[in-house]
């Protein structure tokens, strides 16, 4: 796949995809992958939800296109960009993409999340299809996707966050991860990949989680005068609401890991939540366990990075990419089209200027200069 760029603009994120397999024949490709893969890209950008809406863009912007590449038999109908995506293999898919942004971040720094999210209308009620269920890394400093991988549909995100993983250089990160990614396999990964964890402990570790509810209510009752702790408390105001976090951080797990053998476990943390809004208040306590050695008050706000993941990834996915409402779900295409999306996210979000990623979208559409810029860098 030829992306030199050298019979028009320059199109950087192109020669990350020159590996992807293409399954047609060669002698019978009409449409070249490297311009499908362009097309659909910036048909996204610009508002495209669809493989209908990604072939009308391809008849209206035939002129932008040819500023990048040839586009010699113009751009293909939908039932053709519905076949390739469904044929492109997923992984190889999902690694071209993981390459394309570490060339743009580097090596991630900072919090790094680990969620999945449904894509819920991809199903299909009549083959008994569930929905493709994808888990994304997603940088939270620099509010970008790092990379995804779908969840098979005989297993779950236990098995799919150690395959992310693998395809992402994290070093010196902090991966974050919630109660579904408390494993051991998980925890020793991420150890070898010289990162650190955070992660949250639930029921689906029993006696560990157990172990450290007894423990935390025996000192709380003591004020903890038989182990070394750190806290902090911030509180917080919004839309009438105000939420108070108290934050501790045990540093002394010797007893827990002696039981244990938690791979790289060094502290145990609890958030203690308090939301009051009007007359009501709400409480919680959380756990969580962590290779760090840091206090509370830089434990604290890696924690509360996490949600970045849910607020500025899955949220706008559903509210400004309308994921929920996504009807693509021929074989790989929609693992395919949730990673076509996730670059587009990338580039939206990078664009200079304080316009919302909504009336960015929007003026990607309405400006061929703007929206070719997206891509040139």
């Amino acid at each position: 796949m030829d992306s030199s760029g050298a019979l028009g603009e320059t199109v950087a994120f192109l020669e990350h995809f020159q590996s992807l397999p293409d399954a047609r024949q060669a002698a019978k490709v009409v449409y070249p992958l490297d311009e499908v893969l362009l097309l659909s890209l910036l048909a996204v950008l610009a508002g495209a939800e669809a493989f209908t809406d990604i072939a009308r863009f391809g008849q209206k912007k035939l002129d932008l296109l040819r500023r990048f590449r040839p586009f010699l038999d113009g751009t293909p109908p939908h039932d053709t960009l519905g076949d390739i995506f469904a044929s492109l293999d997923a992984e190889k898919f999902q690694q071209c993409f993981v390459s394309w942004v570490a060339s743009i971040t580097g090596t991630p720094s900072g919090v790094i999340a680990i969620d999945g999210k449904t894509v819920r209308r991809s199903g299909k009620k009549k083959d008994a299809k569930a929905p493709i269920h994808m888990v994304s890394a997603f940088a939270a400093r620099q509010r970008l996707v790092l990379g995804q991988v779908k969840v098979n549909e005989k297993s779950n995100e236990i098995v799919a966050i150690p395959k992310l993983l693998d395809l992402l250089a994290i070093e010196g990160a902090i991966v974050t991860i919630d109660a579904m990614g408390c494993q051991r396999d998980i925890a020793a990964k991420i150890i070898d990949k010289k990162a650190d964890y955070v992660l949250a402990l639930k029921g689906n570790q029993g006696s560990l989680r157990e172990d450290v509810e007894v423990f935390v209510a025996e000192q709380t009752a003591n004020g903890f005068q038989n182990t070394t702790i750190s806290q902090d408390e911030t509180v917080d105001g919004d839309h009438g609401r105000i939420e108070t976090r108290k934050t501790t951080v045990i540093h002394d797990v010797a007893w827990l890991q002696e039981r244990h053998q938690w791979p790289g476990l060094k502290s145990v943390v609890v958030v203690e939540s308090t939301r009051e809004s009007g007359d009501k208040i709400e409480t919680e306590t959380r756990f969580y366990i962590t290779s760090l050695v840091l206090i509370a008050t830089l434990v604290g706000p890696i924690i509360r990075s996490h949600w970045a993941i849910e607020n500025s990834l899955h949220w706008v996915m559903d509210m400004v990419f309308r994921d929920d409402e996504c009807r693509v779900r021929t074989e790989n295409a929609p693992a395919n089209f949730t990673t076509l999306k996730h670059m587009a996210h990338n580039l939206i979000r990078q664009a200079p200027g304080k316009d919302s990623l909504r009336l960015r979208r929007k003026v990607a559409a309405w400006d061929d200069d703007f929206l070719a810029s997206l891509i040139a860098a």
